[in-house]
């Protein structure tokens, strides 16, 4: 990835944090997108490549196209397009008491990632670039608690899928990045049912695959250019067990979240 424009949605922590850090070691020039200007510039600051940091809230769906803007006057192209930001809620529907929970989680997890890769079709069409898109495991399943984030990342998974047949042709290529539970403040910022954040992750982090190692994992799906890279044993199982035997993965995904982990 050398000397490649990437733009890196919620660059300033979790997988996209380690995404960047990892991206820049390789030689990557970086637009980093998050809302949080603080972190972001902590962390263009550390980086040892070129990196530019582009605070943005992600649900004002209007401006997303200033960001494109902003990344080819910066840079003159657009190689790869990461869609890394999201977040979650964790509730079941019946206690949900904020139903606009659902549309929060709804706009930044597909609504904004729709937009983005609108907006930049132009550019990565010029360059035959590349869009990874980072959904999860819950956009193949439906995930107890999580009822919201599932509908959002199954949004994302369709609208991939769909764009990819588009562009057929094109040179551009659609790369779906599914990984299971990781170590990451998403968790502790999860939306209850109240619509507030929880303040304290609900999982088992001890047993969660650090942010470090799920971004490595992705940057080999990526430089690929694969089309679905799943981040588990039980992900890879999960997908064919769900056409096999649809009540055993109900089962499975149940045990998860009572388990945490």
């Amino acid at each position: 990835m050398k000397d490649e424009v990437v733009l890196l949605t919620g660059a300033s922590e979790g997988i996209g944090r380690a995404l960047a850090q990892q991206l820049s070691a390789r030689g990557a020039r970086l637009m980093l997108v998050a809302r949080n200007a603080e972190r972001l510039q902590s962390l263009v600051a550390s980086l040892p490549g070129e990196a530019e940091a582009y605070p943005l809230d992600l649900t004002e769906l209007a401006r997303l196209p200033e960001l494109i803007h902003a990344t080819l006057e910066r840079y003159g192209r657009i190689d790869r397009l990461i869609l890394n930001a999201g977040i979650t809620m964790w509730s079941t529907v019946e206690d949900l008491t904020d139903l606009s929970v659902l549309e929060r989680v709804m706009t930044v997890n597909y609504l904004a990632t729709a937009h983005l890769a609108h907006a930049a079709l132009p550019a990565l069409k010029q360059s035959r670039g590349h869009i990874a898109v980072v959904s999860s495991l819950t956009g193949l399943t439906g995930v107890p608690t999580r009822s919201g984030y599932c509908a959002s990342k199954h949004a994302v998974m369709g609208f991939f899928d769909a764009l990819r047949i588009e562009l057929r042709g094109s040179g551009v290529d659609v790369t779906m990045l599914c990984p299971d539970f990781v170590v990451t403040q998403t968790h502790k910022r999860a939306m209850g049912a109240d619509g507030q954040p929880l303040g304290d992750t609900p999982m088992q982090e001890s047993k969660l695959m650090t942010a470090d190692e799920c971004a490595a994992r992705m940057i080999k799906a990526i430089e690929k250019r694969q089309r679905l890279w799943l981040g588990s044993f039980r992900g890879r199982l999960g997908r064919w067990l769900k056409l096999l035997a649809p009540g055993l993965i109900d089962g499975i995904a149940a045990r998860a979240i009572a388990r945490r982990h």
